[in-house]
């Protein structure tokens, strides 16, 4: 599901927007270098996003956008894709453990389920 184009962007500098799409709007950022895939999820360290976790718990539905300027994209340089997916935050266990040992201030991941990614520029 996650292109190679997309894991190309993931491993290049850039903003993730992370916003929740249920009844409740919340909206927060994060960088791509912040990020590990493993396979058609994708974790986040999270110290803040206390409104995305609130939100989460009437609706787990979730949109991320990522970007970066140096891969090449469909219309010249700098590719752009959405993603949609189901997101749950993690106190434990080997996902939390892996991400607290890189990211030492995190308090919980954020883990997400992709459902669909579409490139968009």
């Amino acid at each position: 599901m996650l292109s190679e184009k997309l894991r190309d962007v993931l491993s290049h500098e850039g903003v993730v927007t992370i916003i929740t799409t249920g009844d409740t709007l919340a909206v927060t950022n994060t960088w791509n270098s912040y990020l590990t895939v493993d396979g058609d999820t994708i974790y986040l360290p999270a110290a803040g996003m206390h409104s995305i976790q609130e939100a989460l718990n009437t609706d787990n539905s979730l949109l991320l956008t990522v970007g970066s300027k140096d891969v090449a994209g469909t219309q010249g340089p700098g590719a752009g894709f959405h993603i949609t997916g189901r997101g749950t935050f993690l106190e434990d266990g080997p996902e939390f453990d892996a991400k607290k040992a890189e990211f030492p201030w995190l308090t919980r991941v954020l883990q997400v389920d992709v459902i669909k990614a579409e490139q968009k520029i």
